[in-house]
């Protein structure tokens, strides 16, 4: 007798988890403002992180962090940029991995904390939209 054929195995389908974006975001940051001196947004963008403070009618432009870099920043100019990142990396390592760690034991306390209520929020809200987002 010939011998069946097996079915495919069939998967429901991939879901964009929020709170791993979110942890990943958390991770580029980390790096990005370890190594660039810069948010990832800002270090893709070159947008500049001047602010603007008002104090009795005077103001007074402040710049936050010293070693800023952006991408075109990098691309246009790759030694001074490697010096710049690699003088950032080696005065923010010990502190970015103290943070890092933190990051890591942060989202896995809070995932396994908030496991029910997420995992509510997954099948009676985000299941029923269909819109293939998790939380």
């Amino acid at each position: 007798m010939a011998r069946r054929k097996k079915s495919s195995l069939r998967r429901s389908p991939k879901k964009f988890s929020i709170i791993s974006a979110v942890e990943a975001y958390a991770y580029a940051n980390l790096l990005s403002s370890g190594i660039a001196g810069s948010s990832p947004m800002e270090f893709i963008t070159g947008a500049s992180d001047i602010k603007t403070v008002s104090v009795s009618g005077t103001t007074a432009m402040t710049v936050m962090g010293a070693e800023s870099l952006t991408l075109s920043e990098m691309i246009s100019h790759p030694t001074t940029a490697f010096e710049a990142m690699q003088s950032n990396f080696m005065n923010n390592y010990q502190s970015m991995a103290v943070q890092a760690i933190g990051i890591g034991v942060g989202f896995k306390l809070a995932k396994r904390l908030l496991r029910r209520p997420i995992s509510n929020v997954n099948r009676n809200i985000m299941k029923p939209l269909g819109i293939g987002v998790k939380l």
